[in-house]
């Protein structure tokens, strides 16, 4: 399965870079720019950190596609 991730979309909208994304919930970049190119699979609680920080849900964020990349 791989994970599907709206993060950039919303950080877009947000006008969030992925440095003051990393800050705000506790994390380095690196983790972020992993998490957004589907490498990295969040923890529960990064995932609701994130989805905090854009008032929406973690369904919102990520999903996961039955095709293998």
């Amino acid at each position: 399965m791989a994970l599907i991730t709206k993060m950039r979309e919303y950080r877009a909208r947000h006008n969030i870079t992925q440095d003051e994304l990393a800050a705000l919930v506790g994390v380095r970049r690196e983790t972020i720019i992993n998490l957004e190119k589907g490498r990295y699979n969040p923890s529960l609680k990064l995932a609701m950190d994130i989805a905090h920080v854009f008032s929406c849900t973690v369904e919102d964020l990520f999903s996961f596609s039955e095709e293998v990349k």
